[in-house]
């Protein structure tokens, strides 16, 4: 039976967060091969990508948006909070209108009885910096999302509408849980880190309408998000137009600032279908925001400024934003690095030291793997998985016949971080998600799955005032073995790409088919929302409620850096288990085997799931003929091979999927095949 955290704990403990935590543009450039002039750093000749130049928001640009954003919300006679985040996910403005409510609900269960994050009391702020961030890290500056596309691209059916039922899920079902407040990877607030990214969000990435990516010169520089009504959701039905005063205060906050029109989302096609970036234009303002007066010159009775613990301080004013590619934003290029690729970017401490540089596996100990990764095999795959983006054609980026631009994540057997870099324009968003990828193939692949998933507890804190044990996690090895009639199933016996696994976490399989029963990572179809997809959030709503609780100050320690409550990877390493930042469940990764056993997983994210897909396929693929000692895994034990009886037929899970014609350089189709 499935057990869930009561709301008389739950919505207290994040209400209290908002009340506890609050006290006293550009011209463009569509062309992300040449997106403004060159900034140094500047890469060697043999790069093929442009980079983008080093633009940032200026303490006068961040005061010009919250003062365009407060004067619409006047006029359409909502008390919002507003925030500001540069490119980075550094939180530059956290403004609250006098009389906003200092909290909002999520949307709650379709069935009444709510799961997961479904129903929950957030801090207004926390939902307005989540839109914020999301507005940012979907964005380059070949492509400009907002919380409306992710709305669009995360539901059970694409495009989402009464209409479309019996169509496959978005393809980036399942990304808006990364970019967690537990991640490993995301850098956290605090004096040694206060300007390297990327950042964290409180509530990972929003689909509710109302946040909006930044630009200078054509260079995305930030987010604004908007948080005014009483329903954080999404949009159901794409085919209508909704008229939303967060989404039109965003388009003002954007005066000056907004994406260009011909890298907007409406211009992006997945599937043939166009996506969707506002259901408002500029012209729909009730207001002209040019005429928006200075911060400054705001009545205090309008609102004020408001620290968020964990993410911005009032005490001192209105902060300046960093420039993507500095050393200071936390990504810069990897040519003076221990890589260098010349069509990569790496992640660097304050200090510009890289972060994540190439190494070999740690899991070579007793009763592991015999023969681990070795540094040489991870800088080869990695140049390899990059070789392979830089000849693709994306999907999501404009003009068309632009090349492929994404994140990589290598990881060994124990989820532990081999090697993380990325291409310079690239979404921000990829990174997190990436890393979630390598880990969650690797993870599903191996011996440990099943044990790790049994061995899982809860928060120690918020079990103790829940008074309730949650046992979705630890019944998920059940549901597998029943729904694929396998009692080994999870010990290894098949490698799951994240294709694979995320067949399992549909609230329909086969993916979209009606009448149906749900895969057993999911929630069935009438308990199932974007807040509560199953095992993806059961692992890591913990997390985010200890998050809570010491924002608002019921506990001392933030939540741990390593998100969900598997048991440690050994008892001499306690504070490390295989899943750092959580699972994702929509494609763009593969185990890697050195024959047929398991050594490690790769991850990339940042295009089209199948240009993903490709890329870690066959730049392992790639790695393995130019080394000869690493490979795919074996035909014979990928999850391709899996038959699930569903009704008198039975349907196979997939392994990859690639794009039909990908390379700019070649006319070379069906370029997975046989491999």
């Amino acid at each position: 039976m499935r057990h869930h955290l009561p709301l008389r704990l739950a919505g207290p403990i994040l209400a209290s967060f908002a009340l506890g935590s609050c006290s006293g543009g550009g011209g463009s450039n569509p062309d992300n091969t040449s997106a403004g002039p060159i900034a140094s750093p500047t890469p060697s000749p043999q790069s093929v990508y442009g980079i983008p130049a080093l633009e940032s928001l200026s303490i006068s640009d961040v005061e010009a948006i919250v003062s365009q954003a407060v004067l619409e919300a006047e006029a359409q006679g909502l008390n919002a909070v507003i925030a500001v985040s540069d490119r980075v996910g550094n939180i530059l403005a956290v403004y609250e209108m006098t009389d906003a409510s200092p909290t909002i609900r999520i949307r709650p269960g379709p069935n009444g009885e709510d799961a997961g994050f479904q129903g929950l009391d957030v801090p207004r702020a926390a939902a307005a910096i989540s839109k914020a961030v999301t507005g940012a890290y979907l964005s380059s500056s070949g492509n400009a999302f907002s919380t409306r596309t992710a709305s669009m691209i995360v539901q059970e059916h694409f495009p989402p509408s009464p209409f479309t039922a019996g169509l496959e899920s978005g393809p980036l079902f399942g990304v808006q849980f990364s970019q967690l407040p537990c991640s490993d990877l995301v850098q956290r607030f605090g004096p040694d880190d206060s300007l390297t990214g990327p950042k964290r969000t409180p509530l990972g990435l929003s689909a509710d309408p109302g946040g909006l990516p930044l630009y200078k010169n054509g260079v995305v520089v930030g987010g604004i998000g908007i948080s005014g009504d009483d329903d954080y959701g999404l949009d159901l039905d794409i085919n209508d137009v909704d008229k939303d005063p967060e989404e039109l205060i965003a388009i003002a906050a954007a005066f000056g600032y907004a994406a260009p029109a011909e890298i907007r989302a409406e211009r992006v096609s997945v599937d043939g279908t166009l996506l969707r970036f506002t259901d408002q234009e500029e012209r729909h303002l009730l207001t002209d925001p040019a005429a928006a007066p200075g911060l400054s010159l705001m009545p205090a009775s309008d609102g004020s400024l408001i620290t968020v613990t964990g993410y911005f301080d009032a005490t001192t004013g209105v902060k300046a934003g960093t420039a993507y590619g500095s050393a200071a934003s936390g990504i810069r290029d990897a040519l003076d690095s221990e890589n260098s690729n010349p069509n990569l970017y790496i992640l660097v401490d304050a200090d510009g030291t890289n972060r994540f540089p190439p190494r070999g596996g740690t899991d070579g100990g007793a009763g592991e793997v015999a023969e681990p990764l070795t540094e040489n095999e991870v800088r080869v795959l990695l140049d390899e998985a990059a070789g392979v983006m830089a000849r693709a054609r994306a999907q999501i980026r404009r003009p068309l016949n632009s090349r492929a631009q994404v994140s990589f994540s290598i990881v060994d057997t124990r989820g532990q971080i081999l090697a993380i870099a990325r291409s310079p324009d690239a979404p921000i968003f990829g990174t997190d998600v990436s890393l979630q990828k390598a880990r969650t193939a690797t993870f599903f692949s191996g011996p440990n799955a099943a044990s790790d998933l049994l061995g899982t507890t809860r928060s120690p804190v918020i079990a103790a005032a829940a008074g309730v044990a949650d046992t979705d996690v630890n019944d998920t090895v059940q549901a597998v073995r029943d729904f694929l009639d396998d009692s080994a199933a999870l010990t290894g016996e098949f490698a799951f790409a994240d294709r694979s696994g995320g067949n399992l976490a549909r609230p329909y399989f086969p993916d979209g088919q009606l009448g149906t029963f749900n895969g057993p990572l999911s929630l069935p179809i009438d308990e199932w929302s974007p807040f509560a997809t199953g095992l993806q959030a059961s692992l890591i709503k913990d997390n985010v409620l200890e998050h809570a609780t010491f924002v608002v100050g019921g506990i001392n320690t933030d939540t741990a850096r390593g998100c969900t409550f598997l048991p440690p990877i050994s008892s001499t390493d306690p504070g490390q288990n295989r899943l750092q930042n959580g699972i994702q469940i929509f494609p763009g990764s593969v185990p890697i085997y050195r024959g047929n056993t398991l050594v490690g997983g790769i991850g990339v994210s940042g295009d089209g799931i199948d240009q993903d897909d490709m890329i870690s396929f066959l730049g392992l693929h790639n790695a393995g003929l130019r080394l000869g000692t690493i490979n795919n895994a074996p035909a014979a034990i990928r999850a391709d091979q899996i038959e699930v009886a569903v009704g008198s037929d039975s349907v196979r899970l997939r392994y990859i999927s690639c794009p039909f014609n990908p390379f700019l350089d070649t006319a070379e189709q069906n370029v997975c095949a046989g491999k």
